[in-house]
């Protein structure tokens, strides 16, 4: 309710200074920096530049500019309602007060998957590049995923993250604030050496050209979502998942977030352009094209590539200290990455339980520590299911960019119906032209979505069917008390935003091949998915996905809930009376 013209100016509400979740307010500006950018500098830094490379040669560096972009508009969205809201598991608690519990739920699963699914990735990422010492020989198998032997080392790796988790969140923002400090000087120190010492120019008009042939710009957005390059630029947002352990959260939450993506995003893009110039010539001679750099390639030197790149860059070219370093690197890295995301996930698995999603079980914190110790526990139980499917660093990370860009499509959403909800909330960072910003990213993270293809999204699809189905066992057992009546008024546009996508994706080119990566049984349901089955250009159906998303957001901002039912959600964060704005 609007005060009068002749009403007496209202106190501007204010968020709890304190607000106690039950959780340790310890972390400082510089932690929550380096929580983001150790998320950021993971196994994408690793693997990205030779996976986005094989799909688009040279012109990957378009790609990076395009996606780093993208990534810094969903940023100063999350800028903003990081500080708007400073609660622990942030980005699935935003479209919670936005448009109510079925909402929250369905984003909040989102985030849930892409958190949990992304320590098991960076263990990927070690294990493959650990493969690649004689002792490690047997943890692949020729296809170049787990074997046995690696299995059981990813296991281990992943029971060390859940003890680190479990020592409380001071300990643990120290220890990432050292790993991260090395994650940050190893690939500026690579990129240094390779393009002052080994820059081979005629490598970015081989095989190809700068623009590999076929499909040029299509080659450059595919290798956006399916290259490792959106997947590399993530993290930005796991300062917002720790809100609610943030010392000061309103002033450097935002500070945070965008620090994050500007240093990320220039070093990857750096990163990419050392990779291609410092590759050997006689190897990319020998591959003929840079589409042939596989793993599956008859060439042992092409493969040995595959298993750790950056270490195989290094060893030809005669660096061999390098090299060196960057095999322990391929090991804190990852792990640093692998860390921090355990800790987010367990954290989001927190904030669904606040809100009464999941069991209250998930909520529980240890009173010692002050850790959500179940939490942590079966955020590392469901990240070793990923593991199963997707053996490989390469067919996880499809999977684990559409989760996320799914999570991030929320934020945009929730910024336009709070602007128009709670125009007068204190706001730390506001987005400038937010009018415009909103819809601009909710309409670049459905492109995202779309370009990662038909098998992703429909691994995807199952993945969120899951959680409605575990969600749903909670409500019905009674398993929370705190579980809201589902909001249905004020998210109709869900369902047909879900449907829609998926019919655009099946008609697309992008992603040929059976439902969910096409694995085992699934190679041939629904194969004709994204082979084009309808005449939709690569322009048209661009095209055809901004209308649809705007559609969607517009219909989304009609049906936000109302500003009491708003003042109900967010009442711990702002417990005065909102409606007398």
């Amino acid at each position: 309710m609007s005060t009068s013209a002749s009403a007496p100016a209202p106190t501007p509400a204010t968020p709890v200074a304190n607000l106690d979740e039950g959780l340790d307010r310890k972390i400082g500006f510089l932690g929550l920096l380096w929580a983001s950018e150790a998320s950021i500098i993971g196994s994408g830094w690793l693997f990205g530049a030779l996976g986005a490379a094989t799909i688009a040669g040279p012109s990957a560096l378009i790609s990076w500019v395009i996606a780093t972009v993208i990534v810094i508009i969903l940023a100063l969205i999350h800028a903003e309602l990081g500080g708007l809201f400073p609660v622990s598991g942030g980005t699935s608690r935003f479209p919670h007060y936005a448009f109510g519990s079925f909402a929250g739920a369905t984003f909040g699963w989102a985030s849930y998957i892409q958190a949990a699914s992304v320590a098991p990735i960076e263990v990927l990422a070690a294990v493959q590049y650990a493969s690649s010492y004689s002792w490690g020989s047997n943890f692949l198998n020729k296809q170049g995923e787990l074997h046995s032997v690696g299995l059981v080392v990813a296991i281990g790796l992943m029971i060390v993250f859940v003890l680190l988790n479990l020592i409380g969140i001071a300990w643990l923002s120290r220890i990432n604030v050292v790993v991260t400090s090395w994650k940050v000087i190893i690939p500026v120190l690579t990129v240094i050496i390779l393009l002052v010492g080994h820059f081979h120019g005629s490598n970015f008009s081989h095989g190809g050209g700068f623009f590999v042939k076929g499909a040029a710009f299509k080659d450059v957005l595919i290798a956006i979502p399916t290259g490792g390059i959106v997947f590399s630029l993530l993290g930005f947002e796991q300062a917002v998942q720790l809100a609610g352990e943030a010392r000061n959260p309103a002033k450097d939450l935002p500070r945070a977030v965008i620090a994050s993506i500007l240093i990320g995003g220039g070093l990857y893009i750096l990163i990419q352009l050392a990779f291609i110039a410092a590759l050997d010539p006689s190897l990319l001679a020998k591959a003929g094209t840079w589409a042939n750099l596989t793993p599956t390639s008859s060439n042992a030197a092409i493969r040995a590539l595959n298993q750790a790149p950056f270490y195989q860059v290094a060893k030809l070219a005669g660096i061999a200290w390098l090299a060196v370093i960057l095999r322990v690197d391929a090991i804190i890295s990852p792990g640093g990455t692998g860390l921090v995301y355990e800790t987010s996930s367990s954290r989001i698995a927190f904030g669904l339980a606040r809100n009464g999603y999941v069991p209250t079980a998930f909520a529980s914190v240890s009173p010692r520590t002050r850790i959500p110790v179940f939490a942590v526990v079966v955020s590392a139980i469901i990240g070793l299911l990923f593991l199963l499917p997707f053996p490989s660093w390469t067919k996880l990370v499809g999977v684990v960019t559409s989760a996320s860009v799914l999570m991030y499509a929320a934020a945009p959403l929730s910024l336009g119906a709070l602007r128009r909800q709670k125009p007068n909330l204190p706001r730390p960072y506001a987005v400038p032209v937010a009018g415009f910003m909103a819809p601009l990213g909710f309409v670049l993270a459905s492109l995202i979505v779309y370009w990662a293809g038909w098998q992703t999204y429909t691994t995807l699809v199952v993945a969120m069917l899951i959680g409605y189905a575990l969600i749903a066992l909670s409500y019905a057992l009674k398993l929370n008390p705190l579980a809201p009546k589902m909001d249905w008024q004020a998210a109709p546009w869900i369902g047909v935003y879900f449907l829609g996508m998926l019919v655009l994706s099946y008609i697309s080119d992008f992603g040929a091949g059976g439902i969910i990566g096409g694995v085992g049984v699934f190679k041939n349901v629904l194969a004709k998915g994204g082979t084009q089955t309808s005449n939709l250009s690569l322009y048209g159906g661009i095209a055809l996905v901004i209308v649809f998303s705007l559609v969607i957001y517009y219909w989304a901002m009609a049906t936000r809930l109302p500003e009491s039912k708003v003042d109900e959600y967010v009442k711990d964060v702002y417990p005065s009376a909102l409606a007398t704005e």
